[in-house]
């Protein structure tokens, strides 16, 4: 996956808002909402750049955040491509990793 054109304001901001993640915090709205769509533990990141909202779809698993999409956003309905490949995505994570 090539790393998304964030401007550095928002590479920060995702990297603030994934390392609480990975510390264990909770987030909910406005920087996180569930993504029952995708799955189970599965959720999305918003984070607001210049010209662009991008989303990080991610999934909680008991002992790894995985990261299965990033993608610029510009409705308010998440567009199929994206939860097919989430879904995706997730299906071969846990194949290879043993799943939960």
């Amino acid at each position: 996956m090539k790393t998304p054109p964030f401007s550095p304001e928002a590479r920060v901001e995702a990297g603030f808002l994934l390392r609480h993640l990975q510390a264990g915090r909770v987030l909910a709205m406005p920087h996180s909402r569930p993504m029952p769509s995708i799955g189970a533990r599965c959720h999305e990141l918003r984070i607001q750049d210049k010209d662009k909202t991008w989303r990080i779809v991610y999934r909680l698993d008991p002992d790894a955040g995985v990261v299965a999409d990033v993608f610029s956003k510009s409705t308010q309905t998440t567009p199929k491509q994206v939860i097919e490949t989430s879904q995706k995505r997730l299906r071969r994570y846990d194949e290879i990793s043993g799943g939960w």
